[in-house]
């Protein structure tokens, strides 16, 4: 195989962001088609990434236009029939987080890969940041001890699409917006969800919680993995100063903070204001290498034939811990995993 051709399936802001990369930034890949369900921003998206081929689905796409592999984009209640789809006709599949709205849902989409011998890599970014995956490591070598409290939170600038504010086809902020706390927790944690306690609250936009009865612009989740160490997400959107992720590993030996909220890129001092420093205007700034590193990996992948680093099983356990923290939300207590009936 020469060149990994990716169709790229939605083609909103993350679209975009995937394949920008597959056209312009990963060595061994092509840009092979967009598909957007609304025809005109799939046709706009591929006239600017000069790509001959777009459609408004993917079954069009399959049937006409010649790819190895897909990168799931769109609304998150489309992620189990379009990797399905895609896998059934011998397709290769990264699907960006949320993985999907069921854990049921979840597990058809490992199944259908795995019966037909396909990759599934799970698009957690944060794995392939440069700045996460230093701290990573320093800390499995074991500079701070024996992990006892991870935090990680992410806080963003604007809110998601509006579908997104319903939670029945959402799962709500805690998917939509911290879907990477719960894997960096898991990943940087080395342990499994055990139980989870969340609260939530709309704080700001008030008008939302009135059209989303379940809607939540604000949350804190509490945790113990099966190995002890304990967590605590926060998510807070809109926040409207920028975008900010951060973590704190605190260790029996140590403490380890990973992640800032200010871009040290851009730095300035006068008399009148002082010393000003920049922040990240959003996720796209913050994370640039990032992206472009998961998707060398996933392309890398198909060419060597091994699997990812970060697989559906990640993107199942991700999931299976924003469940339980609605749930908790929803009936005040803690909610122990492994869920049943998720």
């Amino acid at each position: 195989m020469t060149s990994v051709g990716v169709c790229v399936v939605g083609a909103g802001r993350a679209g975009l962001v995937h394949a920008r990369n597959y056209r312009l930034n990963v060595a061994g890949a092509s840009l092979a088609a967009i598909v957007d369900a609304d025809l005109d921003v799939a046709k706009r998206a591929a006239r600017e990434l000069q790509v001959d081929r777009y459609f408004s689905s993917l079954q069009d796409a399959l049937e006409t236009a010649t790819f190895d592999a897909i990168c799931i984009t769109s609304p998150t209640f489309t992620h189990r029939d379009l990797a399905t789809a895609a896998a059934e006709a011998g397709k290769h599949v990264f699907c960006e987080k949320p993985m999907a709205i069921t854990m049921a849902e979840a597990e058809e989409m490992i199944e259908a890969a795995r019966t037909a011998q396909a990759m599934l890599q799970m698009g957690f970014m944060r794995r392939f940041d440069p700045v996460f995956r230093a701290a990573k490591e320093r800390f499995e070598g074991g500079d701070i001890g024996t992990p006892m409290l991870i935090r990680s939170l992410t806080r963003g600038p604007g809110l998601p699409a509006r579908w997104a504010c319903d939670i029945r086809i959402s799962n709500g902020m805690l998917a939509e917006v911290n879907s990477h706390d719960f894997d960096t927790i898991r990943w940087l944690g080395g342990g499994e969800f055990e139980r989870i306690y969340a609260e939530a609250n709309t704080l700001k936009c008030f008008d939302l919680k009135e059209e989303f009865p379940d809607f939540y612009d604000n949350a804190v989740v509490s945790l113990r993995l099966d190995n002890g160490t304990l967590g605590i997400i926060e998510g807070s959107c809109p926040v409207d100063y920028g975008y900010d992720s951060r973590a704190e590993v605190l260790g029996s030996r140590g403490v380890m903070i990973i992640g800032e909220l200010q871009d040290t890129a851009v730095l300035s001092c006068t008399k009148s204001t002082g010393l000003v420093a920049s922040n990240f205007p959003g996720w796209r700034e913050r994370f640039r290498e990032a992206y472009v590193a998961e998707a060398r990996h996933f392309v890398e992948c198909i060419v060597n034939e091994q699997e990812p680093a970060v697989t559906g099983e990640d993107g199942k356990r991700a999931l299976e811990g924003v469940l339980a923290a609605n749930r908790s939300i929803q009936t005040g207590k803690p909610v122990y995993l492994p869920l049943e009936g998720g």
